[in-house]
């Protein structure tokens, strides 16, 4: 079990380094192995890590492509990874670790988001696209990795848990009577 959360300022504007640090510490007992964050224009992504394939630090997140333009921050398994990714050098591909999670980030670049159809596993992802200035998150189909997402403002923010989106400005911890 790893922890992610993410931030996308709407506006344009740089994000805190200080609110993706709080949001990736109200996380950290999900990843004991270690922990980072990247600042990347108007997104920032963090991570907790829990290291399960790859140990070394090749497989520390959030992880990028080779020039750095596509980030990924991932809590998850993908069960064909394997096959995936040799499909994925076959197509010219160059992998610099053993993990799923780099897998994911060049199937995205052969595949756009279509890449989603072709794992099978249990996962959640926050990629930043640099090139488009585009942030997708995305789960598995049935959810069994949690991904919760919430925006106030010019933030949209995104965590594997609901304390990830605390630190956020306006996200009390009121309960929404009408909504309950």
């Amino acid at each position: 079990m790893c922890g992610i959360a993410g931030l996308l300022m709407l506006d344009g504007s740089p994000p805190s380094a200080e609110l993706i640090g709080q949001m990736t510490a109200a996380i950290a007992h999900r990843g004991p192995d270690g922990w980072d964050t990247r600042i990347l224009g108007a997104a920032a992504l963090g991570h907790r890590r829990l290291a399960i394939i790859d140990l070394s630090p090749a497989g520390s997140l959030p992880m990028s492509n080779d020039d750095g333009t596509i980030w990924l921050t991932y809590n998850g398994e993908i069960y064909n990874f394997a096959a995936l990714r040799r499909e994925l050098e076959a197509a010219g591909h160059i992998f610099r670790s053993q993990t799923d999670s780099e897998m994911v980030i060049h199937a995205y670049e052969e595949w756009g988001p279509d890449c989603l159809q072709r794992f099978i596993g249990m996962f959640a992802i926050g990629l930043w696209d640099g090139r488009r200035q585009r942030l997708w998150i995305a789960r598995d189909r049935i959810g069994i990795k949690p991904l919760f997402y919430l925006q106030r403002g010019d933030i949209f923010a995104f965590g594997s848990e609901i304390k990830a989106l605390l630190p956020l400005p306006g996200a009390g911890q009121q309960v929404d009577h009408a909504a309950l």
